[in-house]
């Protein structure tokens, strides 16, 4: 590879981009100019090229510039210097105020956590109210055409803020963050003229750069993947100050590479952060009186902490049995079982889940954990997607349904009372009507408590969109999943039955939205408790009667289940109960 070539390609991992690409522009230039053979104002020009190219080089990034991402992050300097075309005044903040919107995913819900985190250390200022808002960013899902689609409509929106906005204030700008910017790229700035940022998921350091060049009247735009970036450095900044739970992520991207999945191409490969670093953000949540933490990840369970060279051995990777990996087994590295072991001894009272994992990555070391350790939630989330081995084989699953089904009983077997989710998709191409009847078969004998259903949407760039056909009829995939999520309900009733009359522990988030004289809350098996306000009897101080707060536990007699249908973007089959008879476990935990 040519020198100039491992410069330009160094220098579009870091925040010298648009750099890089005038020294590709300078570069062709030469070659155009070294094709002549005529002598005179061409041979001028080109020794004027060379004087430009050579003064650019010398005052452009140096090569210590990008030997910094390889440093220890200790020895990383904590501010580091601006671009050479931005001033520090340019890019700071000015006290403008940032209005943030999320869709679509709990990654998404902390990715804007830590674009927060970075434009608040550049001097900016969060508003919650859209009117006032100096600069409006949209944390965006690209799962399904329907989420982009949201944000299409979204934007047409906000057209008519931007143009009313009054010239004695400062310009508003508009920005698109996360997986659609990452997918559609120069389409969005293209189609939306209006738009005035991208960053991709593993570009939100970048976003004081991008609003800087914004404000001169460009466009600006950052979409590279990463292959080491976990923000793991990065604290991200809770936006809800009342909240009791938090999201915690510990991996990024996806390698499983299932033939339906954009997510691979929108987040990239998968890194995970080091061990030391999640159990400090844990650590410090916990400080802040937060009492249940979710671990985050595109494949949670699949993670793997290759930052410690002394853990890095050749030890194989223990794969849940009768599964497989679409890609070469990796070796090393502390897994999830070892960071779930060090999460739940941080904090004995703080309740520990984990979203979202694969069935492949459940060893019996990780369902051993679970069972053992009050804290960690009997509760599972297992995506299935389909009850056919043939379209599962198609989907590139790396299982069959036997295997799944084991899977289901070995879990079950291991974890006493677990609750079981799931993710299905209806209408996969050349799902036959016998493969949809499988998938119904699957829901009936599983009996999960919660379920994500959806009609299956192509995606371009995965492996379906250039080798399958989407030849499933529009009516045919609404008709099979309304028929899903009807058998999905009638079983999900029969399972969540055997709640009523027990004495469930429930962590109170606050006033239920269907009742102002009621309180909800999610016990371990993360169902949704909806129980009356009332003062009950503090068990830690005899005698005195309280009224339950949120962060608080309580033990809640269940009195009778319903189901409950939303449909917000997607599909999402969920579950209320109602309880009775409570009793106030007050910020303590026990089981």
């Amino acid at each position: 590879m040519h020198p100039l070539q491992c410069v330009l390609q160094a220098q579009r991992r870091g925040p010298w981009a648009s750099v890089s690409w005038l020294l590709l522009r300078t570069c062709r230039a030469q070659s155009s100019v070294h094709g002549t053979t005529c002598p005179g104002p061409e041979r001028q020009q080109e020794n004027g090229v060379r004087k430009d190219f050579s003064s650019r080089l010398a005052a452009g990034p140096t090569f210590q510039h990008f030997l910094r991402s390889a440093l220890d992050p200790q020895e990383k300097p904590d501010v580091e210097d601006p671009p050479p075309y931005l001033t520090v005044d340019e890019l700071s903040g000015r006290q403008r105020k940032v209005y943030l919107e999320t869709y679509g995913c709990q990654m998404n819900v902390n990715d804007t956590e830590i674009a927060w985190s970075v434009l608040q250390k550049s001097g900016y200022l969060r508003t919650r109210n859209l009117q006032e808002a100096d600069v409006i960013l949209l944390v965006t899902c690209s799962i399904r055409e329907k989420a982009e689609q949201t944000i299409w409509n979204r934007l047409h929106q906000l057209k008519a803020l931007k143009t009313k906005r009054l010239r004695s204030r400062v310009p508003l700008r508009i920005g698109i963050l996360g997986c659609m910017a990452e997918r559609l790229k120069e389409e969005i700035l293209n189609r939306e003229k209006m738009v005035d940022i991208l960053a991709g998921p593993d570009a939100y350091r970048d976003l004081p750069r991008l609003l800087a060049v914004a404000e001169s009247g460009q466009q600006a735009a950052n979409v590279l993947l990463s292959l080491d970036e976990t923000y793991a450095d990065v604290m991200p900044v809770q936006t809800s100050p009342s909240a009791t739970s938090a999201f915690v992520s510990i991996m990024r991207g996806c390698d499983n590479m299932c033939s339906y999945c954009i997510v691979p191409f929108t987040r990239g490969r998968e890194r995970s952060r080091p061990v030391a670093s999640i159990l400090e953000e844990v650590r410090k949540l916990s400080e802040q009186g937060l009492k249940e933490v979710t671990l985050l990840g595109q494949n949670v369970n699949s993670f793997r902490d290759s930052s410690e060279i002394q853990f890095n051995n050749a030890v194989s990777t223990n794969l849940s049995r009768g599964f497989s990996t679409n890609y070469k087994p990796k070796q090393g590295g502390l897994r999830f079982a070892h960071l779930l072991d060090h999460v739940s001894r941080v904090d004995p009272e703080m309740r520990i889940r984990f979203t979202s994992p694969h069935p492949k990555d459940f060893p019996d070391e990780v369902l051993q954990l679970i069972h053992e350790r009050d804290n960690i939630c009997k509760q599972i989330h297992l995506p299935a997607q389909s009850g056919s081995s043939r379209v599962l084989e198609a989907m590139r699953r790396g299982y069959s349904r036997e295997a799944y089904v084991e899977l289901v009983h070995h879990i079950r077997e291991s974890i006493p009372g677990v609750s079981l989710s799931s993710d299905f998709i209806a209408g996969f191409c050349g799902e036959t009507e016998e493969d949809h009847l499988q998938t119904v078969s699957l829901l009936r004998e599983v009996q999960y408590n919660m379920g994500f259903l959806f009609a299956y949407s192509m995606r371009q760039k995965t492996r379906a969109y250039h080798r399958l056909k989407d030849d499933v009829p529009e009516e045919v995939k609404l008709r099979r999943l309304e028929e899903l999520i009807t058998v999905f309900r009638e079983e999900a009733t029969k399972a969540n039955m055997a709640s009523v009359g027990c004495t469930q522990l429930v962590l109170v988030e606050g006033h239920s939205k269907r009742s102002a004289t009621d309180l909800c809350g999610r016990n371990d098996g993360n169902l949704k408790v909806i129980f009356p306000n009332v003062e009950v009897e503090d068990v830690s101080n005899s005698g005195v009667r309280v009224r339950a707060q949120p962060g608080d536990y309580v033990l809640v007699k269940v009195r009778c289940p319903f189901g409950l249908l939303a449909c917000v973007v997607r599909w999402m089959l969920g579950w209320i109960i109602w309880g009775s008879e409570i009793s106030s476990r007050r910020n303590f935990f026990f089981l």
